[in-house]
C-alpha cells in the first residue's frame, strides 16, 4: 500500500498539472458519481492528508485513497479502460485515477470530516510530534508495528516505514510500545524519514539511493543484516508482512 510520502508526491504532481486551471473534462466512472460533471470549474487546490488526497474543484472536493494498487497518472498511456476510475482534463493535460481504493465527491467545506479521526499528519503543516508520541504511548501493551501502522496514532506510516523504524530502534515488530525508551524520538524519526522522501521516487531509509541499498530490512528476507550480517527473517502471520534481524532486534 502506498505510504504518506507517495501520496504527498502524487498531490504535488497533480497540483503542478491542474491547479489554477479550468476543467474541460470530468469523467467519473463510479456509479454513484457517474452523473457528476465538474467541467467548467477551476481546480483551486490539491492537498494530501496522511494517505488521503483531495482535489478541490469549485463547490466540490474529489477525495481519493490509493489503498493497495491505486495511482494517479498524468497523460496515461496503455492503461486498460476498466482500471480508470476518473479522468480530469484541463488546459490539454489529462490526469487519470487508476484502481483507486476510494473515490468520492464531497462537499468542499466538509471534506476534512473524512480525516478527522486521523492522528497528526507526518507531512502536514500542523504536524504535532508530542501528540503523536502520546498517541503511540497510549496503549503500552500494543505491538509496535501495529501502533505505527494505525493512522489514528499518526498519519502516513505504511508497512515499509513501520518495519524500518522497528529495526532502527532495535525492536521487533511485535514488541510492546511500552518498551520504547523515547517514543518522541521514534515519531520524530518517522517524520524525518517521510520528509526526506516526500519528493523522491527512489525511496531510501539508509541514505543510499543505489539499487539494492535503499532499505535496512524491508523485503530483504534471507539477506544479511546491514549491521551484523545475520540473515533477515520474515513473517506473514498477520495481515502485514514483517521483517526483522534476530540479532539486532528484541
Amino acid at each position: 500500500m502506498p505510504e504518506g510520502d507517495t501520496v504527498f508526491r502524487t498531490a504535488a504532481t497533480l497540483r503542478e498539472a491542474l491547479a489554477g486551471k479550468t476543467l474541460t473534462r470530468c469523467d467519473i466512472r463510479v456509479p454513484r458519481y457517474a452523473e457528476v460533471d465538474l467541467s467548467g470549474h477551476r481546480v483551486d487546490e490539491v492537498l494530501s492528508c496522511g494517505k488521503h488526497l483531495f482535489i478541490r474543484v469549485g463547490p466540490a472536493s474529489i477525495h481519493s485513497h490509493l489503498k493497495m494498487d491505486g495511482s494517479w497518472r498524468i497523460a496515461p498511456r496503455r492503461v486498460a479502460a476498466h482500471k480508470i476510475r476518473i479522468l480530469l482534463t484541463a488546459d490539454g493535460i489529462t490526469a487519470a485515477g487508476i484502481d483507486l481504493g476510494v473515490l468520492e465527491v464531497l462537499q468542499r467545506e466538509r471534506d476534512q470530516d473524512v480525516v478527522d479521526h486521523l492522528g497528526p499528519d507526518l507531512l502536514g503543516a500542523d504536524w504535532d510530534p508530542q501528540r503523536a508520541a502520546d498517541n503511540l504511548s497510549a496503549d503500552p501493551d500494543r505491538g509496535l508495528a501495529a501502533a505505527l501502522l494505525d493512522q489514528r496514532v499518526l498519519a502516513g506510516v505504511g508497512n515499509v516505514y513501520a518495519n524500518e523504524l522497528c529495526f532502527l530502534f532495535g525492536r521487533l515488530p511485535t514488541s510492546r510500545t511500552g518498551s520504547l525508551n523515547d517514543p518522541l524520538r521514534v515519531v520524530k524519526r518517522a517524520r524525518d524519514m517521510l520528509w526526506a522522501n516526500r519528493l523522491r521516487s527512489n525511496r531510501t531509509t539508509t541514505g543510499d539511493t543505489r539499487q539494492g541499498r535503499q532499505l535496512w530490512i524491508y523485503g530483504r528476507v534471507g539477506q544479511p543484516c546491514r549491521r551484523c550480517g545475520t540473515p533477515v527473517t520474515r513473517s506473514s502471520a498477520s495481515d502485514r508482512v514483517s521483517y526483522w534481524c534476530p540479532s539486532c532486534q528484541h
